[in-house]
C-alpha cells in the first residue's frame, strides 16, 4: 500500500468516512494542510466541493462554509487550522469574523495556521478597495451605506443611505475608516457604495 492510501485509510477510519468540513460523504481526497511533512497528522479528509473552493477562492459560496461553525472544534489540529484559515479568507461576510473571535488555538497551532495566511495576507495588502458594485474607492471619497449597521460601543445604528464622507483606507481592502454621527468608526466596504 502506498503512503497515499495509507494516509487516506487513516483519514477515512478517522472521519468515520465524511469531508472533515462539511461531513459530505461523497468524493473524498486527502488535503495537506501547508507546510506538511506528509502525515495523516497533517492532512484533512475533504470533498471536491470544499476541495475546489479551497484551490480557486474566487468560486468560494459563504453558505457552504457555515459547515465551519462545528469544524472549528473539532478535535484534529489540522482541522482545526484549515478551519482557522477558511474563516479568515471569508471574514469580510461578517458571521466568520464572529467565530474567529470566539475559536481559540494553542500558540503553536496559531502559529501553524497563521503561515498559511502569508501570500494572503500579501495579495490583500496589495488589492484595491472596492464597494459593493465592485468600484475601486479612493481616499477622501464618500460612500453612501447601502444598509443599517449596528455600531457596537457607540450605542447607535448607522442607518441605511447615511453619507459618510472623506473615508480614509485602511491596511485591509476590505475595511473602511469613517465618520458616522460624529464618531469615527471602522465599515465594512462590501456594506458601501460610492457617492
Amino acid at each position: 500500500m502506498s503512503l497515499e492510501n495509507n494516509i487516506k485509510q487513516t483519514l477515512l477510519t478517522r472521519s468515520d468516512q465524511q469531508c472533515e468540513l462539511c461531513r459530505a460523504t461523497e468524493n473524498l481526497s486527502v488535503f495537506a494542510v501547508e507546510p506538511s511533512n506528509g502525515t495523516a497528522e497533517q492532512a484533512v479528509l475533504i470533498c471536491q466541493t470544499c476541495k475546489s473552493q479551497i484551490e480557486t477562492p474566487s468560486t468560494m459560496d459563504p453558505n457552504h462554509w457555515r459547515c465551519l461553525n462545528d469544524s472549528m472544534w473539532h478535535p484534529e489540529l489540522a482541522v482545526q487550522v484549515l478551519s482557522y484559515r477558511l474563516l479568515h479568507a471569508l471574514r469580510s461576510e461578517g458571521w466568520p469574523q464572529d467565530l474567529l473571535e470566539l475559536m481559540y488555538l494553542e500558540d503553536e497551532a496559531k502559529a501553524w495556521a497563521e503561515s498559511g495566511l502569508e501570500d494572503l495576507t500579501e495579495e490583500e495588502s496589495n488589492a484595491p478597495t472596492k464597494d459593493s458594485n465592485g468600484a475601486t474607492l479612493q481616499e477622501g471619497d464618500s460612500v453612501t451605506l447601502i444598509k443599517d449597521l449596528v455600531v457596537k460601543g457607540a450605542n447607535f445604528t448607522a442607518k441605511r443611505g447615511t453619507l459618510v464622507k472623506n473615508i480614509h483606507l485602511t491596511d485591509n481592502p476590505l475595511h473602511i475608516e469613517g465618520k458616522v454621527n460624529g464618531t469615527q468608526i471602522v465599515l465594512v466596504a462590501a456594506f458601501l457604495k460610492k457617492a
